[in-house]
């Protein structure tokens, strides 16, 4: 019970869902990564994610939403967006 209130978070960033949007990371800094599940197939009837859009954003809400990607790709697992978005984001927040 005293987990309760703590966030879910993947290699030390926190991750937010509002339905087939996940964002990784913290609006407090300099960048995000967004997430989109775009398809789903059904395995052991369960739905699992099989095309999966990430991008690598700004945080900026001066920007036009276009103008924030700074990178975007897509992959056929969310286990495989996970670790390019891990790797993207904490290449671009420390500064490589």
């Amino acid at each position: 019970m005293a987990n309760e209130n703590l966030p879910l978070s993947y290699k030390g960033h926190p991750l937010r869902r509002k339905d087939n949007l996940i964002y990784y990371g913290t609006m407090g800094e300099k960048y995000i990564i967004m997430l989109q599940v775009l398809s789903t197939k059904e395995v052991n009837g369960l739905n699992m994610a099989d095309k999966v859009s990430v991008q690598l954003q700004l945080t900026d809400p001066d920007l036009k939403s276009r103008d924030r990607v700074v990178k975007k790709s897509e992959k056929d697992s969310l286990y495989a967006a996970m670790d390019v978005a891990a790797v993207w984001l904490d290449r671009a927040l420390s500064g490589k």
